[in-house]
């Protein structure tokens, strides 16, 4: 008599065809909520603004001698040539925020990435080696974080031209003792594991060891943490550029175009005002991905 397999429900069930592999769509991994989305496509466009701004058909936002026939504070107004008005210097607002964006994540990014790579190196030596090492590596990062970041940042900056890789440079300097500490409580931890002894004990050297077996393992809370970092150092270029430490004018930053229109805030609040929330937004879309990514790769998350 032939075996009939019966469900729950008494169907039939076909034993060909409950040993064939499900069909069921593959589930997309969970970045967030609504407002990490938000944060994504902003950051998208600011991203792609900033890259192809030199090919889009925008008004003159950088040379004040290539303006001279436009009307200097118009408002703004989605329907004409300048979406976003004009400045003092009959500039147009929209070219000049997206100029601006390329500033601020060349520095951001760049900033970044010179910090990950000076404070992740300090940082994974000082974590693996402990002992003297690490003292040396935590008596520079604690002199470091001792001494008020801004002050760091005009003495340098004074020295050295306010050049967009001097700048850079600058800010990538305040962010080492933050990549440093990460790293290192990171390599403590993962220095003691079972995959590194067994690493050693088949003769691996201390080197290989650090980039082959430790520092995999601590790229994804640099990766989460560099998105929290780039927000502060758009916040900080913003702030030298409004003190006048930064890139100057004519070439836009979002600081000097704040700087630069705070003296007719009262009749025209859009010079301030437009500059300020691109900056208020774009700094709390880096924050909002950073938190996100964290809470995606931390230890303690869910495996989807």
């Amino acid at each position: 008599m032939a075996d009939t397999s019966l469900t729950r429900n008494d169907q039939p069930v076909d034993p060909v065809a409950a040993t064939r592999p499900s069909r069921r769509r593959p589930k997309l991994p969970k970045l967030g909520g609504i407002g990490t989305w938000l944060a994504l496509i902003w950051t998208f466009l600011i991203i792609v603004g900033a890259a192809f701004v030199d090919f889009l058909p925008l008004a003159e936002s950088r040379n004040p001698s290539n303006a001279l026939g436009a009307l200097d504070k118009l408002p703004p107004d989605l329907f004409t040539a300048h979406p976003l008005g004009t400045d003092s210097q009959a500039l147009d607002v929209l070219g000049g925020l997206l100029y601006g964006a390329r500033v601020s994540l060349v520095v951001g990014v760049g900033g970044v990435i010179v910090g990950a790579l000076i404070g992740g190196a300090l940082g994974l030596v000082a974590g693996y080696r402990g002992g003297w090492t690490d003292r040396v590596v935590s008596i520079i990062t604690d002199t470091m974080l001792a001494f008020p970041s801004l002050i760091l940042l005009i003495a340098i900056i004074t020295v050295l031209e306010p050049t967009l890789l001097n700048i850079t440079f600058a800010l990538g300097v305040m962010v080492v003792p933050s990549f440093a500490r990460l790293v290192r409580a990171n390599a403590m931890s993962y220095s003691s594991r079972e995959f590194v002894t067994a690493a050693r004990s088949l003769g691996a050297g201390e080197f290989r060891i650090m980039l082959r077996e430790v520092a995999p393992n601590i790229l994804p809370a640099i990766f989460s943490y560099s998105f929290m970092l780039v927000a502060v150092l758009i916040v900080a270029e913003a702030s030298l550029s409004y003190l006048g430490l930064s890139i100057p004018r004519p070439e836009p930053t979002w600081g000097n175009m704040i700087s630069a229109g705070q003296a007719d805030f009262q009749k025209y609040p859009y010079l301030v005002g437009v500059p300020a929330v691109v900056l208020f937004l774009t700094v709390l879309s880096f924050n909002q991905i950073g938190e996100a990514a964290g809470r995606k790769w931390s230890p303690g998350a869910a495996k989807i």
